[in-house]
């Protein structure tokens, strides 16, 4: 491989604040919203046009798992009056994230892609930017990674591993929406293993049998507009998110299979015979890259048991082991829908946002540390938005007392957590 050597340059901080989230997705939203609610100084950097990743550019469909209490459940009911408990409204949605922001003083900066970060020593200090702005540096007292590849700890030199033991990562998805549905006969399919029985034989068979693979498995979900569905059906296997290539290969695979999709649902599933194309995500869908090592892991048997841990942050999450098959179309081997009985919400630690090595950062969303069953279960939008509430508060708490985040008092941490509507 050649190399060009880049001449030195001295790069213009253009921003100090006390709490800098990288990432705007649903767990950044959260810990940029109750950092700044705890009186910090905190900004918010987003390589897109909007807050909200999955839920808005990518314009997921509905709210999965069960989160109750913090951030989410706040979120979800501010927007009750523009949509259903949980379908998703992606238009509406950016618009309310955004003025949350606002109104708890957040400088939000979108149209801003992270570049390096800035260390001193073993402690993170800042982060270098690119925008049409130029080459910029923003420094932080304490640094919250929002990005869901753990882009700025893999820079700092966190450990971290991707995808199960052999690697394999789950698969990609660009979600799609159709219009022209007729919604007095049309079927909805929430989990790979709803089918129905037709004619033609059983539905999810004829996906596995005539579908582009790897996709192969039907799920559709209504949307906020009359006539409108959003089909969760491309699919893309052997792809890493943290490789530009990959994702652009990923972006291609999809996209031509979303005639073929269409093709599909107007030759078998009643209600979409006239269905057609009108909308599908900005952004590929990533569902599995790197998980950091730190000082917990999380695991399936933390998840199944619901475990309450002592230094808990994430409360009351519900959801099975979303595990969509690393090989192919559906649930993995490893996955747990319908068998899946969880006797009561999980926690999640304050240890498994802790990077080992690195001071001064926080990790957020799916990036935490777990293994790569249980990251199938608290991956999931609800829950990192409640991830990212803890982590704004344990950032902010981090600032005032002047202290490591496994050095905070852990019942001032709780009561804080309580009085915004965390609690076990």
């Amino acid at each position: 491989m050649n190399y060009i050597t880049e001449p030195a340059r001295q790069t213009p901080v253009v921003a100090e604040t006390e709490v800098l989230v990288v990432g705007g997705g649903p767990a950044g939203f959260g810990a940029a919203l109750h950092a700044a609610r705890m009186g910090r100084k905190t900004m918010l950097i987003e390589q897109s046009g909007a807050i909200g990743g999955v839920a808005t550019t990518g314009i997921m469909s509905h709210w999965t798992g069960r989160q109750d209490g913090g951030c989410f459940e706040e979120l979800r009911a501010k927007a009750r009056d523009c949509e259903s408990e949980q379908v998703i409204n992606p238009e509406k949605l950016r618009i309310l994230m955004l003025d949350m922001l606002q109104e708890a003083g957040v400088e939000v900066q979108l149209y801003t892609a992270f570049s390096d970060v800035v260390m001193e020593g073993s402690r993170v200090t800042g982060i270098i930017t690119e925008s049409k702005s130029g080459r910029e540096a923003i420094a932080c007292r304490m640094l919250i990674d929002s990005t869901g590849d753990g882009d700025v700890a893999a820079r700092a030199g966190a450990p971290f591993e991707k995808g199960r033991e052999d690697g394999g990562m789950q698969p990609m998805t660009i979600m799609f929406k159709v219009a022209g549905v007729d919604m007095d006969r049309a079927m909805f399919f929430w989990g790979f293993e709803d089918t129905v029985q037709l004619p033609e034989g059983d539905l999810q068979t004829l996906g596995r049998r005539e579908l582009p693979q790897p996709a192969g498995h039907i799920l559709l979900y209504p949307a906020s507009l009359p006539g409108v569905v959003t089909v969760n059906m491309t699919n893309v296997i052997n792809v890493d998110g943290t490789d530009v290539r990959d994702l652009n290969r990923a972006e291609y695979v999809c996209r031509k299979q979303i005639p073929e999709i269409i093709a599909f649902l107007q030759r078998h599933v009643p209600g979409y015979e006239g269905c057609y194309l009108i909308d599908s995500a900005d952004v590929i869908g990533v569902r599995e890259t790197r998980r950091f090592e730190a000082h917990y892991r999380l695991t399936e048997d933390d998840i199944a048991e619901a475990r309450v841990f002592d230094d808990w942050v994430v409360t009351k999450s519900n959801f099975f082991f979303d595990l969509h098959n690393v090989e192919g179309a559906g649930l993995d081997a490893n996955g747990e829908y319908k068998a899946f009985q969880q006797p009561a919400p999980y926690t999640i630690p304050l240890r498994s946002f802790v990077p080992r090595g690195i001071e001064g950062l926080l990790l957020n969303g799916r990036n935490i540390s777990g293994t790569h069953k249980a990251h199938s279960s608290y991956r999931v939008m609800p829950i990192v938005m409640n991830m990212g509430h803890a982590m704004g508060i344990v950032a902010a708490l981090c600032i005032a007392r002047e202290k490591a985040p496994l050095d905070l008092d852990l019942n001032e941490l709780h009561d804080a957590l309580r009085r915004t509507n965390v609690a076990p």
